[in-house]
């Protein structure tokens, strides 16, 4: 009769389960590990603390239509003193189609928030004016 020692040492031999698997394995898994680390790491150090995307607001104050070609929008940009920034202003239909679009550059200032207005033209009526999106330049 076999001991329990030999037949676990034969079990392990037969399905390659030996000393030098398990130290390989216990490696790879601290190797593993370490990468996972390091990628969070880099990953909070580019999406965490690069916060120059939240430096930038911008709010609607309203609109005028001036005719069935034309809106003016007024709008209020908050950035860094000597930043600048683009802004896309869009003018909407009664069905929410957007029906004129335009991009302006927002020049430095040295106050924090200024106040603008744009006139956007439109391919027909519209019903309201309103920022798109802001970004930093």
């Amino acid at each position: 009769m076999t001991t329990p020692t030999r037949q676990t040492n034969a079990l392990d031999a037969r399905y390659g389960r030996s000393k030098s698997t398990r130290r390989r394995n216990r490696w790879l898994l601290i190797g593993g590990g370490i990468v996972l680390a390091a990628i969070l790491v880099a990953w909070t150090i580019w999406a965490g603390l690069d916060q120059t995307a939240g430096n930038l607001d911008s709010q609607d104050i309203g609109q005028t239509i001036i005719s069935d070609r034309a809106v003016n929008i007024s709008y209020q940009v908050s950035m860094p003193s000597g930043s600048t920034a683009s802004c896309a202003l869009e003018v909407q239909n009664e069905a929410h189609a957007i029906v004129g679009w335009k991009i302006v550059d927002i020049p430095a200032s040295s106050q924090f928030t200024n106040t603008y207005q744009s006139v956007v033209k439109s391919s027909e009526l519209g019903v309201s004016g309103l920022i798109y999106q802001c970004w930093l330049t």
